[in-house]
């Protein structure tokens, strides 16, 4: 079985760390996925018979990496939805960009549309896509910038298209950018929400490994 990255664990909730090129849950490849990890880890430690309720509540794409948090009762997964619903669960993305953004900080609104080939494309009859951006180090030298993200909605492929339609593709984003073959600068690296049972204010950080790009920044 794969070995977990487990940063926190109730009764109620599981916080995990997602490796790059995992699935968060199945799809028709048939390769492993999250969920189905986390219901094994579940099903082993507790000695449970049968069925394991795990509840998906956010994804992540498959090739990024960063915290999920999955739901252990179906109480807690309506409560954290409704959390998401209600813009009050908060994902803070670090990525790193092809080019050096001169700006220190804005934002980003554009109406995108997801495509039936897969990409995601900047249209006037898609749906409103709002991201804030802080940029945290420059590396002038190999000409890369380091930022924080702040996503406001949670579309398809949305900071990648984003960064991308404004001539700052991530590095290593093969569908959006120049092909490397290196893995996607973004992780998903600190997920803030409220606990779903104790309404406790819940933060949690992991920096990504440090390989490929993110080697190029102090973290």
């Amino acid at each position: 079985m794969n070995k977990l990255n487990i940063l926190y664990e109730d009764n109620h909730i599981i916080v995990v760390e997602k490796k790059a090129n995992i699935l968060s849950q199945g799809d028709r490849t048939g390769d492993k996925d999250l969920l189905t990890m986390v219901k094994e880890y579940i099903k082993e430690k507790y000695n449970k018979p049968g069925n394991v309720y795990i509840g998906l509540v956010h994804r992540l794409d498959r090739p990024v990496g960063g915290i999920m948090v999955f739901a252990k009762t179906s109480k807690a997964a309506s409560r954290l939805s409704k959390q998401i619903q209600d813009k009050k669960f908060k994902k803070t993305y670090l990525a790193i960009i092809n080019g050096i953004i001169p700006s220190g900080n804005g934002e980003f609104k554009d109406y995108l549309k997801k495509q039936p080939n897969g990409n995601t494309i900047v249209s006037e009859d898609g749906k409103l896509s709002i991201l804030n951006y802080q940029v945290l180090q420059r590396n002038s030298k190999k000409q890369k910038t380091l930022v924080e993200i702040d996503l406001k909605t949670g579309r398809h492929h949305q900071i990648r298209v984003q960064f991308s339609s404004r001539g700052y593709p991530l590095c290593g984003d093969n569908r959006y950018g120049i092909k490397d073959n290196t893995q996607i600068a973004l992780y998903a690296y600190k997920l803030e929400f409220t606990h779903p049972t104790t309404k406790e204010n819940m933060i949690f950080k992991i920096n990504p490994p440090k390989k490929d790009y993110w080697t190029l920044f102090t973290l």
